[in-house]
């Protein structure tokens, strides 16, 4: 008996590590399926998301296999998604919404900044708001200024919100399921342009497809990434790189075009923001570039140079670098001017080494 015990011991263990290619796409669809299948609290709408699958196809068959009371469409009313989940996330559902863009967000800005995020804190701990906010965010899909924005800095500063937003489909998929199982409003930032393949902003190159990346290799079964801790996604020597999304295959592309052994963070989450490896990493290279997609004035960047500065002023040997996207609309005609390419990143590595 005891050996039949561990035999489907083990199969149960093989199961829950088994692995399958995923984009991107599929693996944040494994981790809404796996959370509708085992709560059933959790339901998914928004913008044809339902009959459709959503624009990007992220919800495509979750409706087919829960119904259309547990995934289904919303008007267009960005604002009457997210005060509707935050009724519904009060009286304990847990709904994963998706804005068809980050840059739709704004209608919805009450009811994500006066509402969702304040709904422990005004109610003494009474009600807490269970929701997620899924955006498909950033550039390099030609979607010109209303479908390219990168807008995680507003809600970094809001108190009693979580921003979070991978880099790989491994990520994704752990990381959304740890926000749909967290009682506080999540963000979730998903960078479009790495729906189907790792992306180094090399434009003109062929797409290099997640099927041939390890971190394309998703488990089948349910896990989740901690929402407060970075990670190292190359280490190094020379420099510390924080960045998040998609410039962290950037970053890596400048790392390696240049010879500059780049210790690359990627901070998977922005805010709860994973302080103490920033630290450790600044501390050991003694220089920092950031990076990121969206504009530099007033970018979550600047807060990240502002904490190095405080944290690590005696440990660094040049100035803090940063790489952003210009303070303009993102162009349409002219995007990949705008977008921080390797060579604007590679350009920065090597001024924080000559300083």
């Amino acid at each position: 008996m005891r050996d039949i015990d561990k035999d489907q011991a083990a199969e149960q263990a093989a199961e829950e590590t088994a692995t399958t290619p995923m984009t991107m796409i599929q693996a944040l669809r494994s981790a809404m399926d796996v959370m509708m299948e085992r709560d059933p609290n959790v339901v998914v709408y928004g913008q044809d998301v339902g009959y459709f699958g959503g624009v990007f196809r992220v919800t495509d068959g979750l409706q087919a296999k829960y119904g259309k009371q547990r995934a289904f469409d919303a008007p267009i009313s960005e604002g009457g998604i997210v005060g509707t989940a935050v009724g519904m996330a009060a009286y304990g559902l847990r709904p994963v919404v998706e804005i068809q863009f980050a840059d739709y967000f704004y209608p919805a800005t009450d009811q994500i900044v006066s509402e969702a995020a304040r709904l422990r804190y005004r109610s003494a701990g009474d009600f807490t708001s269970p929701l997620t906010i899924r955006m498909p965010c950033g550039g390099g899909i030609y979607g010109g200024q209303t479908h390219s924005q990168s807008p995680e800095a507003f809600f970094t500063h809001v108190c009693g919100l979580r921003t979070v937003m991978p880099s790989n489909p491994y990520d994704a998929k752990g990381l959304l399921i740890a926000s749909i199982e967290n009682d506080d409003p999540v963000i979730f930032l998903e960078p479009k342009r790495l729906y189907n393949g790792p992306f180094d902003g090399h434009h003109d190159r062929p797409v290099t497809s997640w099927s041939k990346h390890p971190l394309g290799k998703v488990p089948e079964a349910y896990y989740t990434v901690p929402l407060d801790k970075a990670a190292v996604f190359r280490p190094g020597a020379d420099l510390t790189v924080l960045t998040y999304g998609t410039m962290v295959w950037v970053s890596e592309a400048a790392a390696l075009e240049t010879g500059i052994d780049a210790e690359i963070i990627d901070l998977r989450t922005l805010w709860p923001l994973d302080l103490d490896t920033i630290v450790e990493s600044v501390k050991k290279t003694g220089r920092c570039v950031v990076v990121h997609e969206a504009t530099k004035t007033s970018g979550f960047g600047a807060e990240l140079a502002a904490l190095v500065q405080e944290h690590c002023f005696y440990h660094l040997e040049a100035p803090i670098e940063r790489v952003a996207g210009w303070d303009t609309p993102y162009p349409h005609a002219q995007e990949w001017a705008y977008f921080p390419g390797p060579d604007r990143v590679g350009a920065a590595f090597k001024r924080a080494m000559e300083a």
